[in-house]
């Protein structure tokens, strides 16, 4: 019996290296932060971490130590633990245009056709690049504060929903939904459903 949870436990191992294997880990910015003490000032590291599958997952962290190596590791780590599913179109871009709101961060960000790139700076960049779009236009309306920027695109992101999902929500079949659409890709739709 324990011979047996011995395996399992082997297995699940495994199956963690695996997945993080495939992660991609974006250090987004390292800050220097002192705490007076009775003896003077004490310097320790705060870093932001965004990782992500590049396969429609991503999630950030933040981590504090005296040293930068340990700070990232932290930051890694709370990365990992809150990994978000992002649905992508065609696994390139978004499936609709989004708004993001955290704090006074404030971000845009729209599906692009193909070709486009990653259209984004700075720390949205980061997210939207470990999470594996490719075509997309970002734009930061307001702070520039990385945390709430990374936090704002988050937002954005989660918001975001696939054809087929809004369908299972309203009861209706995926075509009914895509038919509404006001890009060329849902003109396309129709039609192939119509000589099927």
């Amino acid at each position: 019996m324990a011979r047996r949870d011995e395996q399992r436990g082997d297995r699940r191992n495994r199956n963690d290296e695996e997945r993080d294997s495939e992660i991609v880990e974006k250090l987004v910015h390292i800050n220097r932060v002192a705490a007076t003490v009775k003896g003077g000032r004490r310097f320790s590291f705060a870093a932001l971490m965004v990782v992500g599958d590049q396969k429609g997952r991503v999630g950030y962290g933040h981590g504090k130590a005296r040293e930068v190596p340990e700070a990232i590791r932290k930051a890694t780590e709370e990365a990992k633990k809150s990994m978000i599913r992002v649905p992508l179109r065609e696994s390139r871009t978004l499936h609709h245009d989004g708004h993001g709101r955290w704090g006074a961060g404030k971000v845009l960000v729209r599906a692009a056709p193909p070709g486009t790139g990653v259209i984004a700076g700075g720390p949205m960049r980061a997210v939207l690049e470990t999470l594996g779009v490719q075509d997309v236009v970002g734009k930061s309306q307001g702070s520039s504060n990385p945390y709430n920027m990374v936090r704002a695109t988050f937002e954005a992101l989660k918001a975001q929903a696939s054809p087929r999902q809004v369908a299972a929500k309203r009861g209706k079949k995926v075509s009914d939904v895509i038919g509404r659409r006001a890009d060329g890709a849902s003109a396309a739709a129709p039609a192939a459903d119509a000589e099927g």
